[in-house]
């Protein structure tokens, strides 16, 4: 198993390009199902996760090939199957995504129930809600999810009990296809599902209201060629501001969104950095200071996404002054913090609060991922410490972050991968 080697104390300077999001290329290449001709989709980031969505799709009959300009071709016109097996579904839970889609227009679909990071219960029974009330029949049995319909499914009404970013969008994707018009109330507005809605128009799909917490969706016969290029990605991008701020560093980034990032910009500005935005080009620069602490409370877009906060915990343990952690979204996302603790972080959890008393210097040791943001964190962390950090089941931060012991490399950080 892969670990990564770190030597902190070094702040980062530099520039990046910023990568396609992650979050909006999975459900984007589980959309590629619904299309009656092939696809392109462009800016897919080199992660893991990707390719076991290109494997999934490609183990359904689906032809994938890659273009010259590095876009991926989908034609789903030769697919032969309709079972998303658990070998590959247990690695990843974006895999739910394929069986809107599926369903919608083959009629037919068996996925197993997901995997994952382990950061608590993320249950798929609002997707299968929906899926019902669109008029298919659902079964669960060994494990796998039985979803069927005959002839089109129907539109329909749909409340959300809670905000579900997957469950908006495997229900927004079934509902481009159905017959009649589906309205989803309560539904998740994070940028990477209004991406999904603007690639499925360019399919030729009717859907207003993305970006709104009321997603309407006139259903079409069919869906035809587009050539889409995938979002950057906000989460990346925040990444790797924070572990500049965080080392008292300064980076440019390219190629970003900023617009997607304003509320992890205005906490980037609390904690003392100087952030200019021009375009698609985000500067911070520290200047050698230490981060002021900064507290937050996670939240569904256009709150503070739950998938930075444990960045943010990271800066916040060397920052001057005692903050405040509150994740509302996953019960066991603070887990990360008994690791960090170990490398002289003052951390004490209350429930689902983290309170950090922010400490000058942290000191290298061995610390173990538990899931992919915590894995950032910990190399955030380990960026800062003196001495060195060991970063075991770093399998995690290959779903998320594309070679980043080479991105950070170029920004000076002393970081290695250590092979198995």
């Amino acid at each position: 198993m892969d670990k990564l080697l770190i030597r902190g104390g070094k702040p980062l300077h530099g520039e990046l390009k910023v990568s396609g999001a992650k979050n909006a290329a999975l459900p984007i290449l589980a959309a590629t199902l619904l299309c009656s001709e092939s696809v392109v989709v462009r800016n897919l980031p080199h992660l893991h996760d990707v390719t076991t969505m290109l494997e999934l799709l490609g183990c359904l009959g689906v032809e994938v090939i890659i273009d010259e300009r590095l876009g991926v071709e989908v034609d789903a016109n030769t697919i032969t199957n309709y079972q998303a097996d658990y070998d590959l579904v247990k690695t990843m839970r974006a895999s739910i995504l394929v069986l809107g889609p599926l369903v919608a227009r083959f009629g037919e679909a068996h996925v197993s129930f997901p995997g994952g990071c382990a950061i608590g219960s993320r249950p798929v029974d609002l997707h299968l809600k929906g899926l019902e009330a669109m008029g298919a029949t659902i079964e669960v049995d060994g494990g796998y999810i039985h979803a069927r319909t005959q002839g089109r499914l129907k539109g329909a009404h749909i409340v959300m009990e809670t905000v579900t970013v997957g469950g908006t969008e495997n229900l927004m994707m079934a509902a481009a296809l159905a017959e009649g018009r589906t309205v989803l109330d309560n539904a998740a507005r994070e940028p990477e599902v209004v991406d999904l809605a603007k690639f499925l128009n360019a399919m030729g799909a009717k859907i207003t209201g993305y970006g709104s917490d009321r997603v309407v969706i006139e259903g079409v016969e069919r869906l035809g060629h587009c050539e889409y290029s995938v979002m950057p990605d906000r989460i990346e991008s925040g990444t790797y501001l924070v572990a500049a701020a965080a080392t008292g560093g300064s980076i440019t980034l390219r190629g970003a969104e900023p617009d997607s990032m304003d509320v992890i910009l205005q906490k980037l500005t609390d904690a003392g950095a100087d952030i200019q935005v021009d375009g698609d080009v985000i500067k911070l620069d520290m200047a050698g200071r230490r981060p002021k602490p900064v507290s937050l409370k996670t939240a569904p877009y256009p709150g503070f996404p739950t998938d930075m906060q444990a960045q943010f915990t990271a800066m916040n343990a060397v920052a001057d002054g005692v903050s405040t952690v509150v994740e509302t979204v996953f019960e066991n996302r603070l887990i990360q913090t008994h690791e960090m603790n170990r490398m002289g972080a003052k951390i004490k959890i209350e429930g689902n609060t983290a309170v950090i008393e922010g400490q000058r210097q942290l000191a290298g040791a061995p610390v173990m991922a538990s899931d992919l943001r915590a894995s950032a964190s910990l190399v955030i962390a380990g960026l800062v410490a003196q001495g060195e950090t060991l970063v075991d089941r770093i399998y995690h931060i290959d779903r998320g972050y594309e070679c980043i012991e080479e991105r950070l490399q170029s920004l000076g950080a002393d970081i290695r991968r250590l092979h198995s």
